[in-house]
């Protein structure tokens, strides 16, 4: 079959069912015509899928036949209903399917970090350079607990969320090029592999880590995802595979947007963990022992409920009758 003149006599047709199915009312002729429409249309795709299976055509009327179902039934779909979606298929759904990606980021962030925290502590001139000893000695001793108890409860954990929120939209959205995600990255594992060797060089490696880890599991977690998505965001245009670098780009950007709206969430909880939790007077391995909690209980809801979300077809993209479609062009 030439798929494209079969593209070219159908096409209108194809258009006209989804201008027709995003239309809130009908007449009744218009009503006859959507249906005629359908069914021609149905059979069209029976057609493309037997005898020239091109995925972007399959793709395409796949929707408009989506978007035409909606408008028969209708979508009865409320607000916590979508929520509710969201939380237990859409985003926990896109954490599973790009989980290498964000594991990978994690693991070599760490790498770095660790890295940059033994050459600091061989080499105490990288902060000596920049620190006085009087400087040093208030950091160590004083500056860096206070730091977690400087502002009102409230108002630290809205400051915490609103910056970490920032730092994971920013290694999502520098993905459309890749190196600058890569750079914020590393940035962020310098900056704590300096911090840590510092207070670890001088006795305060037990205030360091009860002062990061019962926050810091999950936000950091949150930062590895935004990340290893970011890594992704950029490789889907470098390496579409089956897709065009367009439809590879929209799919994985429509993801991306997912996990931002979900890490905003994650990264709420993080934050109100670190402005009552961490600077409370509860001891260290209490502390410690809720950031182990929570993150444990992150890390089961995305393995669990997201890797049954795949299993059952979601991607962590849109449905396919919400995605914005556009014809199919000749070949």
């Amino acid at each position: 079959m030439d798929l494209d003149a079969y593209v070219g006599a159908r096409s209108h047709e194809w258009l006209r069912l989804h201008d027709l199915s995003r239309r809130r009312t009908m007449t009744g002729a218009e009503a006859d015509e959507f249906l005629d429409l359908y069914q021609r249309t149905s059979t069209h795709l029976s057609v493309v899928r037997s005898a020239s299976p091109d995925p972007s055509v399959v793709t395409y009327l796949s929707g408009v036949l989506a978007r035409a179902r909606l408008t028969t039934v209708g979508s009865g779909t409320t607000i916590p209903e979508v929520l509710l979606g969201f939380v237990t298929r859409t985003f926990p759904a896109a954490l599973y399917r790009l989980r290498w990606w964000w594991i990978g980021m994690a693991v070599g962030t760490l790498l770095v970090a660790l890295g940059a925290g033994v050459w600091t502590m061989y080499h105490p001139e990288v902060y000596a350079s920049v620190l006085t000893p009087a400087q040093i000695d208030a950091y160590v001793n004083s500056d860096f607990a206070n730091y977690y108890s400087e502002y009102a409860h409230h108002e630290f954990a809205t400051l915490v969320w609103v910056n970490n929120a920032w730092v994971s939209a920013q290694a999502i959205a520098f993905g459309v090029a890749g190196l600058p995600t890569l750079w914020v990255m590393y940035d962020n594992a310098i900056n704590l592999g300096v911090t840590g060797a510092l207070m670890i060089s001088h006795g305060r490696a037990s205030l360091f880590f009860g002062m990061i880890l019962p926050h810091g599991l999950l936000e950091l977690t949150a930062v590895f995802i935004a990340g290893g998505v970011g890594l992704r965001l950029f490789m889907s245009w470098i390496s579409p595979g089956a897709r065009t670098r367009l439809q590879s780009f929209a799919h994985e950007g429509r993801t991306a947007m997912a996990v931002v709206l979900g890490l905003v969430g994650v990264l709420l909880v993080s934050g109100f963990i670190e402005g009552f939790v961490t600077p409370s007077a509860l001891p260290t391995w209490a502390r410690i022992a809720i950031g182990v909690v929570v993150e444990a209980l992150f890390l089961a809801y995305v393995f669990r409920v997201g890797g049954r979300a795949v299993a059952d077809g979601a991607t962590g993209d849109v449905e396919i009758a919400d995605q914005e479609t556009a014809a199919p062009v000749s070949m």
